[in-house]
């Protein structure tokens, strides 16, 4: 039946009772949805990439492909007025730098007692992909200076009483035999753990059973000035264009498998259409409801559920100059891995900062600057039973989000005070950080499951990648924008100009720097002095 016709019939349906009328207006919705929707025409060329969000992520994928092939070209959308002002921002994003030296989370303890480090060598080793083509990025001028978005700050783990020091001395017998923790230190003794960081020292009774590891050649990572400088230097590519204030609002499928996207001029209100062979959905928490609207079959398997943060922030230069070093505490029972307390030493926009949190925060919205429409606009008949058996099953992160928002003042002075006792609140300033959506996926066997992590949506032909999900996120850019490349460019990848060019921009790849100790002290060390880190 034409969708036209559809209508007519049913909006005759709707003359009597009002309870035929409610149910008569549910199906119209329903059957109008289902309607196949025009592709609207565009007189602009087709482009070969698109790219929807001007984060991390985007910056990077747009930066590489450029670098394989700067006769590409590359259209990039943002809605808001600049980059990176979302969860790439330095004050937004929880982590800079995520290398897995001191994040407890990425490495459990098995039921037999002993530590798996699995998760924490992959994460090391994407990030060290990253350096590399940073390190590449600065030979090439994209930045006046490394300093600019990276510096060196040691990493440490620090945790108090018995259970937690024998895991915390578990966990450094495990890591240190690898070459990517080779010079990790291990210490129980005040004396030591007050020279790595005065601030978590001072003002402790001297009493309780405390323990800390060190990691030296740890970074932090203001990945806002990263991306910025990489579109700054994307700019001078005449075929690598960039729309700040323009909004997609949906995406069509073509006959020809191109992509027809839609996109609203938010400074004027006009909207036009642009024909693309790929699609790349870097929006943050917006990805869900992109690629949602674009009806992919792959789409129907997920939903989403925000988490915001907040931290408290020093600026005080007397206060910040005491301490370099991020320290990362465990998680409490129960509660989820984007729990993890942590006294933190960021460089934000070249001023060095204190920070000290994650305190979770809640709304309906996607991201910082979106609607609180997204999440009920998020919800389908594909993943609304999924969403409620996550609910179900993942009570814990109900009362911990409910005892977040719970929390007064004075509770999160004494949460910064197990990691820096003398701490006054008039020291520090709350800031609202970033929205996360942690994904919901619906598994054919466990049903709906949360997922903390990055996970990879594709059309099966590859012509349209999403990028959903939160940590280690940007810390491993990189290594996702190239497995972006892979599904969708893989004929291009094959071929020997890519394969020299990828082996130029980043020695290892192809490679496993974890089975090769030589090659990643070798690369590591080039880096090292590229990126003019200190270690």
């Amino acid at each position: 039946m034409k969708c036209g016709l559809r209508f007519w019939v049913l909006t005759m349906m709707m003359k009597n009772v009002m309870g035929i009328r409610i149910i008569a207006a549910t199906i119209i919705i329903l059957l109008l949805a289902s309607c196949p929707r025009q592709a609207p025409s565009s007189g602009r060329p087709t482009v070969d990439a698109l790219l929807i969000g001007a984060g991390v992520m985007s910056a990077t994928l747009a930066s590489l492909l450029h670098e394989l092939d700067p006769e590409l070209s590359i259209e990039v959308y943002e809605r808001l007025d600049n980059v990176a002002l979302e969860s790439t921002a330095a004050i937004n994003n929880a982590g800079t730098g995520h290398q897995s030296y001191s994040e407890l989370n990425y490495t459990p303890e098995l039921p037999d007692g002993s530590i798996d480090i699995k998760k924490a060598i992959d994460i090391t080793e994407s990030f060290e992909l990253s350096k590399q083509y940073w390190a590449y990025l600065v030979e090439e001028n994209y930045f006046p200076s490394p300093r600019i978005f990276i510096n060196s700050v040691p990493h440490m783990s620090l945790v108090f009483g018995d259970t937690n020091l024998a895991f915390l001395k578990k966990r450094y017998e495990a890591m240190v035999k690898h070459p990517f923790y080779f010079g990790m230190e291990y210490t129980e003794n005040p004396k030591v753990i007050s020279e790595w960081a005065p601030l978590v020292m001072e003002g402790r009774t001297g009493d309780e059973k405390i323990a800390a590891t060190r990691m030296k050649k740890g970074v932090d990572v203001d990945f806002g000035a990263l991306t910025r400088h990489i579109f700054d230097g994307l700019k001078k590519s005449k075929n690598t264009r960039l729309f700040l204030s323009h909004d997609v609002v949906d995406l069509v499928r073509n006959d020809d498998a191109t992509w027809s996207v839609v996109v609203k001029n938010l400074k004027d209100d006009k909207r036009f259409a642009v024909n693309a062979k790929f699609v790349f959905i870097g929006a943050g928490g917006a990805s869900l409801l992109l690629l949602q609207k674009s009806g992919i079959p792959e789409a129907k398997a997920y939903g989403g559920f925000p988490v915001g943060g907040a931290f408290l922030v020093s600026d005080k230069p007397e206060l910040v100059a005491r301490q370099l070093a991020k320290v990362y505490g465990k998680a409490s029972v129960g509660t989820p891995p984007m729990s993890v307390p942590h006294l933190d030493t960021r460089f934000i926009d070249g001023k060095r900062a204190l920070l000290f949190g994650p305190f979770a925060t809640y709304s309906t919205k996607f991201l910082k600057h979106g609607s609180w429409l997204d999440l009920p606009m998020s919800v389908t008949t594909s993943n609304f039973i999924p969403m409620l058996e996550v609910g179900f099953h993942n009570m814990s992160l109900v009362r911990y989000l409910v005892g977040q928002l719970l929390m007064t003042e004075n509770q999160r002075l004494a949460a910064l005070q197990e990691y820096f006792p003398n701490a006054q609140l008039e020291d520090f300033r709350p800031t609202i950080a970033g929205q996360r959506v942690q994904v919901i996926k619906n598994d054919p066997e466990k049903g709906g499951i949360l997922q903390f992590g990055t996970e990879m949506v594709s059309s099966k032909d590859g012509s349209m990648v999403a990028l959903l999900g939160a940590s280690p996120g940007a810390s491993i850019a990189v290594k996702a924008m190239m497995d972006v490349i892979a599904i969708s460019f893989k004929d291009r990848l094959t071929t020997a100009s890519w394969q020299q060019a990828l082996k130029h921009m980043m020695p290892s790849y192809g490679q496993k720097l974890s089975d090769n100790p030589l090659l990643f002290h070798e690369i590591e060390h080039k880096t090292k002095k590229l990126l003019q880190l200190e270690y």
